[in-house]
């Protein structure tokens, strides 16, 4: 999957999801929030201009989410995103109503809906997580100009290839058959227990 598949699958399969801003003493509050469009680069959402959220918004230009899919743990997938915001105004509000009807039911009339604004989510990055899959799926990805930075545990030179990393990971997503072993990061539940257990000191965590 691309980034933008990813973005649509945000949009189309999961839609709401559960924001985190940060206040003016830097601490984290959260909100539900509807992802209600996508391109190929950005996300779009609304919110009303008299909430605290949308000061947060202006103040800070960021935000982090999570959104989830799946009725209980082992069935479920999320996709967690943080990036960069910018208040784009009323004039994607039309398109965005008739992509999502129900805010008809919120906001009825032409005049209520002038307490609206669109942000865009024009670049950040992510990560997908499979739960439902075995192993575990997980991907990272990044939208806009922002860079994928490579995050996980990794094996170095060092390695002396004798398997107690394997032995102690959940996933079984260690490969010995190469020197030095790899971690197959697309499965890797980012545990920490190859890390532990390397007598090489082999794994480090990036």
């Amino acid at each position: 999957m691309t980034a933008a598949d990813y973005l649509r699958y945000i949009v189309s399969e999961i839609h709401r999801t559960i924001v985190a801003t940060v206040d003016d003493e830097g601490l984290p509050i959260t909100c539900a929030i509807d992802m209600m469009d996508c391109d190929e680069n950005s996300l779009y959402f609304l919110t009303a201009k008299g909430k605290a959220f949308y000061d947060r918004l202006v103040k800070r230009k960021f935000l982090a989410f999570t959104a989830l899919k799946g009725k209980d743990t082992m069935t479920s997938v999320a996709v967690s995103v943080r990036g960069k915001t910018r208040e784009l105004g009323f004039e994607k509000i039309p398109a965005l109503f008739e992509k999502n009807p129900y805010m008809n039911e919120i906001y009825p009339t032409e005049e209520s809906r002038h307490a609206l604004t669109v942000f865009e989510i024009y670049e950040g990055d992510g990560e997908w997580f499979d739960l439902s899959k075995k192993p575990i799926e997980r991907m990272s990805f990044s939208f806009g100009k922002a860079r994928e930075a490579q995050k996980g545990y990794f094996i170095s030179e060092d390695c002396i290839g004798c398997g107690s990393c394997l032995e102690v990971c959940p996933q079984k997503c260690i490969d010995l058959s190469t020197a030095p072993a790899v971690i197959l990061q697309q499965n890797c539940l980012h545990c920490g227990n190859c890390m532990e257990v390397c007598p090489a000191e082999a794994i480090e965590r990036r």
